[in-house]
């Protein structure tokens, strides 16, 4: 995958080799969890949307839902992921290691309020065994956040 494109991206902020390559497999809340060493809900996902004829990112809590009624309000239309074949041409990143470093022009990283409880999150580092450990502000920093949005549910 691109932990490579990751941790070039990451050179800038002097965070590249805070990058953690994990000997299994993060590629799941649960499982990044397991490789972290923290409970499920500071894992940082990187979910892929289609909107319009673009793509954004939305960064939230492992415990967090996308709410389909908040997600159309922000914006104007209905939540749909990209299709698994789609995510690493349209966003530079593959399924399992999609994260908000280094992705591909033009795509819009949002990050989601579920986020703002936590003092670090885990967000993936471009593969499907890594990962980053950042405060909030570095990663609305890093991640060149596009802004902070409220649209998902069941984390409260």
């Amino acid at each position: 995958m691109s932990i490579e494109k990751a941790k070039d991206y990451l050179k800038r902020f002097g965070a590249a080799g805070r990058a953690i390559e994990f000997p299994t497999s993060s590629a799941t809340v649960e499982l990044a969890a397991e490789a972290a060493h923290c409970e499920p809900a500071r894992i940082a996902k990187t979910l892929s949307f289609r909107v319009g004829e673009g793509c954004v990112l939305i960064v939230a809590a492992g415990d967090a839902k996308v709410d389909n009624p908040k997600y159309k309000a922000r914006f104007g239309c209905k939540a749909k992921m990209l299709a698994a074949d789609e995510v690493e041409p349209e966003i530079g990143h593959g399924v399992g290691g999609v994260c908000p470093f280094g992705v591909n022009d033009g795509v819009a990283v949002y990050l989601d309020e579920s986020l703002r409880r936590f003092d670090t999150v885990f967000p993936a580092c471009g593969s499907a065994n890594s990962a980053i450990e950042l405060s909030i502000g570095e990663l609305e920093t890093f991640s060149a956040s596009a802004g902070w949005i409220d649209v998902c549910k069941g984390w409260q």
